[in-house]
């Protein structure tokens, strides 16, 4: 018997009606549950060949597990490996690689020394920063966020340089990042399943959090949903992300990603309603499905091949003339040692 086990924290609606989903089809061989783990074993491979991940990345323990089950061949969606390296200053950078739009972007240091660090841990470190460049490239309008949170967590939108600063000031240890604000006529937030499927839902990041979802279709021209899903595609695709939420920001008629750093992005019935809800369950039960069918899923986990670029060509070895066998000389003097 294949399991497919989902894995989660405080939600409700998601994970059960995903497994309600999966069982229904009654296919032979396949069954959902509900992920149970307790001491993780190191000889000992996980019983699941798919999970669905919702809470590892506010539980390192669960990160943890997760990496242990895509060693021993369990296809974890999304990539554990990759969403522990990932960052959004990374995302911003791919983005403009691919040839996303992306508001101009600037990484900032902590304001406060890390946890265990002094200021002698920051002596590689400019100082005072050029202030200047970095409003040059940005301006006095922007987001402060941080460069791996989530859910809108410590996000500032300033419109001064007092504003900022009161910002920063209030960043703690947080190493943030600081974007142009996108004055945007539009606004888009994309479900993204198996690197192929797209869902375009309007979307409004003014609104309270369980009013964001428009529940109206799209109103875009259809150059500009097909420019919108193709992006979306092109990041997930290169992020290596199985499961996504993309937002776009439309100004101009220029659709600039927003955020896309989302592995376990909202999927609450009560946020984003009815339709989206039925559509999400469909599709991420079908990949999880096809997944577990080609199961045991051992990928490649160098950075080089999570980042979609060709690995690096190992060096030609040198040979002693008349000796193939031995590499080189000096390899030759550890051997007879």
């Amino acid at each position: 018997m294949k399991r497919i086990g989902i894995l989660f924290g405080g939600e409700n609606s998601f994970p059960g009606a995903l497994v309600e989903q999966i069982n229904a089809r009654n296919i032979d061989g396949l069954a959902a549950e509900f992920v149970l783990t307790g001491a993780v074993q190191l000889d000992r491979a996980p019983r699941y060949a798919v999970i669905v991940d919702r809470i590892s990345h506010g539980i390192p323990f669960y990160r943890a597990y997760l990496k242990h089950a895509a060693l021993n061949g369990t296809a974890v969606i999304n990539n554990p490996f990759w969403a522990s390296a990932d960052d959004k200053f990374l995302n911003y950078a791919l983005a403009a690689r691919l040839g996303v739009a992306v508001p101009s972007t600037v990484m900032l240091p902590h304001k406060q020394l890390p946890a265990g660090s002094t200021d002698r841990s920051m002596r590689n470190l400019e100082y005072p920063l050029d202030w200047e460049a970095v409003f040059a490239d940005v301006g006095e309008h922007g987001f402060l966020k941080p460069i791996d949170g989530g859910g809108w967590r410590d996000v500032h939108e300033v419109h001064s340089r007092e504003e900022f600063f009161r910002a920063y000031d209030d960043s703690r240890d947080l190493c943030m990042v600081y974007q142009k604000a996108v004055h945007y006529t539009e606004y888009y937030r994309c479900f993204v399943v198996g690197q192929k499927k797209v869902r375009i839902m309007a979307y409004d990041p003014r609104r309270p959090h369980t009013e964001r979802y428009l529940h109206t279709p799209p109103t875009a021209g259809k150059s500009l949903l097909k420019r919108i899903r193709q992006d979306a595609l092109k990041l997930c695709r290169a992020l290596g992300y199985d499961f996504n939420s993309v937002e776009f920001a439309v100004e101009r008629g220029v659709p600039y990603a927003i955020d896309f750093m989302n592995p376990v992005p909202d999927a609450d019935i009560h946020s984003i309603g009815q339709a989206n809800f039925d559509w999400i369950v469909k599709e991420v039960a079908e990949l999880a499905i096809a997944k577990a069918k080609k199961s045991p899923h051992l990928p490649d986990k160098r950075w080089s091949a999570l980042l979609g670029a060709a690995p690096a060509r190992p060096a030609k070895k040198k040979t002693v003339p008349g000796n193939s066998a031995l590499p080189s000389k000096v390899n030759s003097a550890e051997k007879k040692n």
